[in-house]
């Protein structure tokens, strides 16, 4: 049974200060067992949350917990194994926190084979979901080392995580292609105008992603950048992931380019997906494990929906099914029939659903053709556009008031008003979508506009059709922020770029039952 502890109950139940624990004098750092890769801390409700670290040897992970920066009140927890079979990283979820607290963590390792030698902590903090109406403050984004543009220290390495991290939010919705597992990183790039954009580089990086330790190796090459390091330190995370965690627009039917000796893609779809796992602070599922997605739920204003647009959809083809079946799947029967619960089961004022590709942006399975995402070009519902018509009946049917999609992978910035009096399929109440990203990727678009579910674009940032892949130094990185007021439970977008310039915004008003 969970006992729910206030903040006082949480004091009174401390135990186990740093202090207390014997450390033994070490002449060489290199002795004790490093934090390696930062903390993280992720999938954060009103009362607990997962916190992530990696060591380079067999350890105990010991996380320390407290209320208040000095650790005064300190409370440690059990400690659990990071061993070889996870490639050295351990996760472990918090409970019995207060809510709407700041909460402030400390992590070392102990090793395994000489216990009475342990690392030094590294501090975390994360925000509990507020019990009560207060304000709620966000930002999402994807696209990471796309392209080959990786880490370059002479432009500041990820810059937008350090422009994020600024607006101090309660949350990060990472909206997928949290790697280039497929996208090597060479040392240099030449660039249009004559210069060189020079990478920080790892030999697992010179290569498409195939083995598990290559796979976790692209997840690791990330968390070297200081900028991200300092950003997972405080904020914490809700990851989903798309196509590029495996390999480009990855689906059963993949064909795998030359540059693949593996020829099996379920083979290395199970790779990739084991290292995600392990490389994120995400809570795990005992009805399926390995499951991305979940309802994660923050408080009286806001449920978070993270879809799951890779694991179950069917092969990449033309989309022009006239019925739907396993053909057209998308999200597949269960996970839609998940939502679907989930979106009426929700008291919360805002359902942001957290798609990790837009609804009616047409993505084309390049060099084959055939359809990468749900649309496919203007015209009646066909295809995976199914799975939407059928989400978007069950939301006007219910009624589910105040949804929001957010979503990236296209690598440009937009706001997109869906109309029903504009739509070929009319079934539905207006909402809105929000495209924001890459974060640290090429620029590109703008993509085609599928008329089915009626978009209107009210906004658009993107390089055109003559400009495509800018580097990260070109300024046009894109993350978006959103804020619930926690009076009135309005609701207010801001498209931004690296600069952290305001690009466009909006503010909804929440509907009341």
């Amino acid at each position: 049974m969970n006992i729910k502890f206030s903040r006082r109950r949480f004091l009174t139940t401390s135990a186990g200060a740093l202090g207390a624990i014997a450390m033994p004098h070490l002449s060489r750092a290199a002795d004790r067992p490093a934090v390696t890769h930062g903390v993280q801390s992720g999938d954060v409700t009103v009362d607990g949350g997962v916190v992530w670290a990696r060591t380079d040897r067999p350890s105990q992970m010991l996380v320390e917990v407290a209320t208040t920066e000095s650790f005064k009140d300190v409370r440690a927890l059990p400690p659990i194994a990071a061993l070889p079979e996870s490639d050295f990283t351990a996760k472990m979820l918090i409970e019995n926190l207060p809510g709407g607290q700041d909460i402030f963590y400390r992590v070392r390792f102990r090793d395994l084979s000489h216990t009475a030698i342990e690392g030094e902590p590294v501090v975390g903090r994360f925000r509990t979901a507020p019990a009560d109406r207060r304000d709620v403050s966000f930002v999402w984004g994807g696209d990471v080392a796309g392209q080959g543009w990786g880490i370059n220290p002479d432009d500041g390495g990820m810059f937008t995580f350090s422009a994020m991290r600024k607006h101090r939010p309660d949350f990060f919705l990472h909206s997928g292609d949290t790697i280039y597992a497929d996208g090597p990183i060479e040392s240099e790039v030449k660039l249009t105008d004559g210069k060189t954009w020079k990478n920080v580089t790892i030999p697992e990086k010179a290569k498409v992603a195939e083995t598990l330790d290559e796979y976790r190796a692209a997840h690791k090459y990330n968390l070297t950048d200081d900028n991200v390091r300092a950003f997972n330190a405080e904020v914490p995370i809700f990851v989903q992931w798309d196509d590029h965690e495996v390999t480009n627009n990855w689906s059963l039917s993949k064909e795998l380019p030359a540059s693949y000796k593996v020829r099996d893609i379920s083979l290395l779809a199970a790779r990739a997906g084991r290292a995600f796992h392990e490389m994120y602070p995400m809570r795990e599922s005992i009805v399926e494990p390995g499951r991305v997605y979940r309802q994660i739920s923050y408080g009286p204003h806001l449920d978070v929906f993270v879809l799951d647009e890779r694991s179950y959809r069917g092969p990449n083809g033309a989309n022009l099914e006239t019925a739907y079946g396993p053909a057209s799947y998308f999200l597949g029967p269960d996970q839609v029939a998940w939502l679907k619960r989930g979106l009426l089961n929700s008291r919360a004022t805002w359902k942001v659903i957290a798609s990790d590709m837009p609804i009616s942006l047409v993505v084309s399975d390049t060099p084959k053709g055939g359809s990468e995402a749900i649309a496919q070009g203007d015209g009646p519902v066909r295809g995976r556009e199914f799975e939407i018509a059928d989400i978007l009946r069950f939301i006007k049917m219910a009624p589910i008031n105040n949804t929001v999609w957010l979503t990236a992978d296209v690598h440009y910035a937009a706001a997109h008003y869906y109309d029903p009096n504009k739509a070929q399929f009319q079934e539905f109440e207006p909402f809105w979508e929000f495209v924001s990203g890459p974060l640290h990727a090429g620029t590109f678009g703008p993509n085609a506009l599928d008329n089915t579910f009626g978009p209107e674009v009210r906004f658009v940032k993107a390089p055109g059709k003559d400009n495509q892949n800018l580097p990260p130094s070109a300024g046009m990185q894109f993350f978006g922020h959103v804020k619930i007021d926690g009076a009135s439970g309005q609701m207010t977008v801001t498209l931004r770029d690296r600069a952290d310039v305001a690009l466009w915004s909006t503010t909804l008003d929440p509907k009341l039952a």
